[in-house]
C-alpha cells in the first residue's frame, strides 16, 4: 500500500551542506512536496537533494529574509514547514504535523522546539533549548524581514505550539562555533548600518555581560559544563565583535 503523503511544502535553504542535506530531506519523506532552494553549492548539495526531489532552484542570496521569502512563494501547497539543511524532523515530529494539519487549524502558523547541538553534545540550557522556532505555517499569512541576518518572523496572530523537537545539529564542533562568528558579527554591524541604528561602546559592552550572565547564570548555562561556558562566552563576544566592525565600518572614509 503507498504511503499516503501530507498536503505539506517542505521548503529547505541550502548551500554547500553535502554533510548533512541527506539527514534533512530523508527525514521529510512523508510530505508531497520538497523544495531546494541553493545560494550557488560547489560541493555535492545538488547531487543529493536530487534523490528526493525535482523542485531544485538556484538563486543566489542577496539578503536573507528577502531570500527566504522568494523561497517559500515556490511551494504549492498552503502549509509549509520551513528548514534548514541542517535540521531534522523526528518521527514523532512527524506524526504532531500531520496531525495538526488533518485538523484544519485555525492557527496561522506553529512553533517547533529545536534540540540544538554542537557535535555529539545537546545543549540543553543557556536558552538553546527549547529555543522554539515558527517553522510550520500558511504560506500567505507570513514572511520575513528582509534584513541580510537574523530576519524576524512576521505572522499574524493566532500562532499554536508543538511538542515535538526537531534537531538541530548546529556546529561540528567548537571551531566551527567561534569561525562562525566571524561571519556572523559582520552581518550583524552592516544591519546596524544600514537601518541607521547608533550604538555606544557602553552598550555594547552592557550588552555583551547582560549576554553572558543571562546564559551562564540565569538560564542555568553553568550545568552544560564547558560547552555552557563557552556558548555563554560565544554569546557576549558577539557584542563586542558587532560593536567593533560597526565602529571600524563607520570609520571608513567614503568614496
Amino acid at each position: 500500500m503507498p504511503s499516503i503523503k501530507s498536503p505539506l511544502s517542505v521548503v529547505v535553504i541550502v548551500r554547500n551542506e553535502e554533510k548533512k542535506l541527506d539527514a534533512c530531506l530523508g527525514s521529510v519523506t512523508w510530505a508531497d512536496e520538497i523544495i531546494v532552494v541553493d545560494d550557488m553549492s560547489t560541493d555535492n548539495t545538488i547531487a543529493i537533494a536530487r534523490r528526493y526531489t525535482d523542485m531544485i532552484f538556484t538563486r543566489k542570496m542577496d539578503n536573507e529574509g528577502r531570500h527566504r521569502n522568494w523561497a517559500y512563494a515556490q511551494a504549492k501547497n498552503k502549509w509549509v514547514l520551513s528548514l534548514d539543511a541542517d535540521e531534522v524532523v523526528t518521527p514523532e515530529l512527524k506524526d504532531e504535523i500531520a496531525s495538526v494539519l488533518s485538523a484544519d487549524p485555525v492557527e496561522n502558523g506553529f512553533t517547533i522546539p529545536r534540540r540544538n547541538y554542537i557535535g555529539s553534545h545537546w545543549v540543553k540550557y543557556g536558552g538553546w533549548y527549547p529555543s522554539p522556532q515558527l517553522r510550520l505555517f500558511k504560506k500567505d499569512n507570513f514572511k520575513y524581514e528582509e534584513v541580510g541576518v537574523h530576519p524576524r518572523a512576521i505572522m499574524p496572530g493566532p500562532c499554536g505550539h508543538l511538542k515535538s523537537d526537531m534537531l538541530h545539529f548546529s556546529y561540528d564542533d567548537i571551531a566551527e562555533l567561534v569561525r562562525s562568528l566571524n561571519g556572523q558579527t559582520t552581518k550583524e554591524a552592516e544591519k546596524w548600518i544600514s537601518g541607521g541604528r547608533k550604538m555606544r561602546m557602553s552598550k555594547a559592552i552592557w550588552r555583551a555581560i547582560d549576554r553572558f550572565y543571562r546564559a551562564y547564570i540565569g538560564k542555568k548555562g553553568r550545568r552544560d559544563g564547558v560547552i555552557g561556558l563557552i556558548v555563554a562566552v560565544n554569546g557576549a563576544m558577539y557584542q563586542v565583535l558587532s560593536y567593533a566592525k560597526y565602529r571600524i565600518k563607520n570609520a571608513e572614509p567614503k568614496t
